[in-house]
């Protein structure tokens, strides 16, 4: 009995996923795709979703990549992770490095506006509500300290 190669890197959008591991895990090591997104496309491309990714025919793999490159156009908008861009107001899903390149864009536009988000990330603090008063200190300081006498 001979035994099966597997290819430990399988290229999807200009990432290299790991082979080694199940279709709907390996899928999330784009930036972009997460469990749920993943578990759609190996359902979409007609692939088991724990098949390991390394084992499957190049036939398979085109469907995967088939599928990610034209994710947005076959979901609804509430499937997305971009539901409404701020200059063209399209639907999309990013992936990999225009995801790092729209957060970076969208960061740097509350800065420019002096939005309280922008400010707070302009200064390194706790932008989404979160309390201050005891975590996320940085510095030197740390806790109380006593009055000299």
């Amino acid at each position: 009995m001979e035994e099966e190669e597997i290819k430990y890197f399988v290229r999807v959008r200009n990432t290299d996923l790991d082979g080694t591991k199940a279709v709907h895990i390996a899928l999330t090591g784009i930036p972009g795709i997460g469990l749920h997104t993943s578990g759609i496309i190996s359902r979409m491309a007609g692939v088991d979703r724990r098949a390991i990714l390394g084992r499957l025919d190049d036939e398979s793999v085109e469907r995967i990549r088939d599928v990610v490159e034209n994710y947005s156009d076959s979901v609804p908008v509430w499937m997305l992770n971009r539901q409404k861009d701020v200059y063209t107001g399209e639907a999309t899903q990013l992936l990999g490095a225009d995801l790092r390149m729209a957060f970076d864009d969208d960061v740097n536009r509350m800065r420019k506006i002096r939005c309280y988000r922008g400010i707070r990330h302009e200064t390194g603090q706790k932008v989404r509500g979160q309390r201050t008063k005891s975590t996320g200190r940085t510095g030197k300081t740390v806790g109380v300290s006593k009055k000299k006498k």
